[in-house]
């Protein structure tokens, strides 16, 4: 990619997912983050499936606080509104990831792995690390009486939950921060020399994939079904990993994911943990 990125064919995409809950696709230039500006389309009303992107993000956020950059048209960079009831709101980050990945693998021929609980990777080849390709990050707003601080109750499962779900993709290596080199990939770079990767194919791919996986989600009988696609594409299971807690780290070996997305890890004396949140590294076998 050389000099201004290609404009962004928001009418293209949107023809081709008008037939989707997806069909309200907005894109801007340039914002601070997709997510915040989704937000307040949230609390003003704005329906389930309205979908926001950009060229360029100034201020994207991640998982614990991290940023995201990538220069102007070098990545899919894009929000979407859900409104799941409460059992299902654990399961869309799986979903938008594993639609992600469907999403690359159709458009660039090269299958990517789901690291937990909401990155994209390509495995590394034994030698070299994995290498980060995308990484999604939901924020939900449950209603009052939920969340601990207030004393937690379990919500109503007719109870509708606002989340946002951000997917940040990069799409050109081209212009990439040198000190990424070796720790990112691009799926420009999967999908090989002289083949071009459109932004609007890889949204409109995602798109019609997430409207598979959500209405999955959103019927009871469907969600182990998710579940197990998502384990056919996780580059987690089965691996030896350390996990990062905070207060301290955990190795073992990560054998499953609980129904509702929690990570197992065997750990090195034998016993199994279940856990909520946590960084993971990849470790070498041994």
């Amino acid at each position: 990619m050389t000099g201004a990125p290609s404009p962004f064919d928001v009418d293209a995409v949107r023809a081709s997912v008008a037939g989707t809950r997806f069909a309200d696709v907005r894109w801007v230039a340039e914002t601070g983050s997709t997510n915040a500006d989704l937000w307040s389309v949230a609390t003003g009303g704005g329906g389930e499936g309205t979908v926001l992107g950009a060229d360029h993000q100034t201020a994207g956020r991640g998982r614990r606080g991290r940023t995201w950059t990538a220069p102007a048209g070098a990545a899919v960079l894009v929000s979407v509104l859900l409104r799941p009831p409460a059992p299902a709101v654990d399961l869309a980050t799986p979903a938008v990831s594993l639609a992600a990945a469907e999403a690359v693998e159709a458009v660039c021929g090269r299958a990517p792995g789901i690291k937990w609980p909401n990155d994209l990777v390509v495995v590394g080849d034994g030698a070299g690390p994995d290498r980060k390709l995308a990484g999604v990050l939901a924020e939900a707003s449950w209603p009052p009486g939920v969340d601990i601080a207030s004393g937690y109750r379990e919500p109503s499962p007719s109870v509708r939950v606002p989340v946002v779900v951000g997917l940040g993709l990069n799409v050109a290596a081209e212009g990439r921060d040198p000190e990424l080199e070796g720790v990112a990939v691009a799926c420009d770079e999967l999908a090989g020399p002289g083949v071009a990767v459109g932004r609007e194919d890889l949204v409109v791919a995602w798109l019609g994939a997430l409207d598979r996986w959500y209405g999955r989600i959103l019927d009871p009988g469907g969600r182990e079904e998710m579940w197990e696609a998502w384990r056919a594409r996780s580059a987690t299971l089965g691996r030896r990993v350390r996990v990062d807690l905070g207060v301290d780290d955990l190795e073992g070996e990560a054998v499953d994911v609980t129904p509702t997305g929690q990570l197992v890890v065997r750990t090195l004396e034998g016993d199994e943990r279940v856990l909520a949140v946590g960084d993971v590294t990849h470790l070498r076998a041994v």
